[in-house]
């Protein structure tokens, strides 16, 4: 029983980075189309965005694995 427990923790664990991703996604398109001349500035901070979300979902599935 507690192994499909676990199952879907690391479900619900990765709901929020992949969410968040998107939405990191979609919001620096709006901006680079707004600000096309700030472009590689928004790219760089995209990519750290959505490293700390990662880093989320990284931590809710070692959690998973250590409890």
């Amino acid at each position: 029983m507690t192994g499909s427990i676990a199952t879907i923790g690391y479900g619900l664990a990765t709901l929020g980075p992949g969410i968040g991703i998107g939405i990191i996604g979609s919001h620096n398109q709006d901006a680079t189309a707004r600000q096309p001349d700030v472009a590689g500035q928004l790219r760089t901070n995209m990519f750290l965005s959505m490293a700390f979300a990662e880093a989320l979902g990284l931590l809710g599935l070692v959690a998973g694995l250590v409890l």
